[in-house]
């Protein structure tokens, strides 16, 4: 007789029984394991939260006061009759994928990842696991990323050509992980960066974790317009077509997401430019990354799931999908 599965889908999300536990719950709980602080994977309402260190400063700024419990990566707890860890995720400060142990049988939950590097946060680390739990945001053959460096000197280049032109140069991109990431990927000598309050709150969270990141202003912080005039402005996407960006008179705008691969979408976005830069990992590194936890069973819980689910059957696995409500706030494509 089979046991039963370590997790199983709820109504108020994947719950390990064996642990007294759920993993990023989207309806109340009394104890949650979170993944990263991203809002569809940490919600306000749980009695209490396990995370990673590294998360604490994100978490407690998005989530006000909590009842937090922090472990470092690879330091293990046991609840129940669980032992539980967190391990990198790569995807933004504070990510992890979380490793349950029981009777010798060992499940790995994702959350979101990406392997590319990323100066911001611990780079994704494989983890064996007999059952992994995995997202598919980008879960299709179009979907492969350039080399960071690259897009990151179309960045500086743009953004110094707009310089040379006395225009601003306002980079639309998700204020948690996104805007930090190309903080530490561009050139600050080209000129003055400025960030959007919801940037700037993140980026103070950063710098108390330990993060490095060049110097930037908020718009009340410089002297006079003339100022701003050649500046990076990092803003979310929701300040696009806001009175706030009057400040910056003639400018050049552009989109930074993965999204932006498709055709169509800098478009769709109405902005000059499109800089595909995601913080989900790309169709080749899916594969490779599920491919390097040697698990015989894999969960898909949101993203391209009948597409991935269909290529893991077709390599052999036991591939199935989980119903989550992952990627469904209102800012989930704003976070790729």
């Amino acid at each position: 007789m089979s046991r039963p599965d370590l997790v199983r889908l709820t109504d108020r999300g994947l719950y390990c029984e064996a642990a007294g536990c759920f993993i990023d719950p989207w309806r109340p709980v009394d104890r949650a394991l979170i993944t990263h602080a991203h809002s569809d994977h940490a919600r306000r309402g749980h009695g209490h939260y396990l995370a990673v260190r590294a998360a604490e400063h994100v978490l407690r700024l998005r989530l006000g006061d909590i009842s937090l419990q922090c472990l470092d990566y690879g330091e293990s707890v046991t609840l129940g009759s669980v032992r539980v860890s967190f391990h990198p995720a790569g995807h933004v400060l504070g990510s992890a994928q979380i490793r349950l142990e029981h009777d010798g049988e060992v499940w790995v939950l994702s959350g979101d990842y990406k392997v590319a590097p990323d100066a911001t946060c611990a780079p994704f680390e494989p983890v064996r696991a007999h059952t992994f739990v995995t997202e598919s945001t980008f879960g299709l053959p179009v979907y492969r990323w350039r080399a960071p460096a690259d897009l990151f000197a179309d960045v500086d280049a743009w953004w110094a050509e707009n310089a040379c032109s006395g225009r601003a140069s306002v980079l639309y991109a998700y204020a948690f992980g996104k805007a930090q990431r190309i903080l530490a990927g561009v050139t600050p000598d080209i000129g003055p960066i400025v960030c959007h309050g919801a940037v700037e709150s993140l980026n103070e969270a950063y710098r108390a974790a330990g993060v490095a990141l060049p110097p930037t202003l908020r718009v009340g912080e410089a002297r006079t317009d003339r100022d701003l005039r050649g500046a990076l402005v990092l803003a979310p996407p929701s300040a696009q077509g806001t009175p706030w960006l009057r400040r910056f008179g003639d400018y050049s705008d552009a989109f930074a997401s993965g999204w932006m691969q498709l055709r169509g979408a800098r478009r769709r976005r109405s902005v000059d430019r499109g800089f595909v830069l995601s913080d989900h990992a790309d169709w080749p590194g899916l594969q490779s990354a599920i491919r390097d936890t040697g698990a015989s069973r894999v969960f898909v819980t949101h993203g391209q799931v009948p597409v991935m689910v269909r290529w893991l059957t077709e390599q052999g696995l036991d591939a199935r999908a989980f119903e989550t409500e992952f990627g469904r706030e209102d800012d989930a494509e704003e976070s790729a």
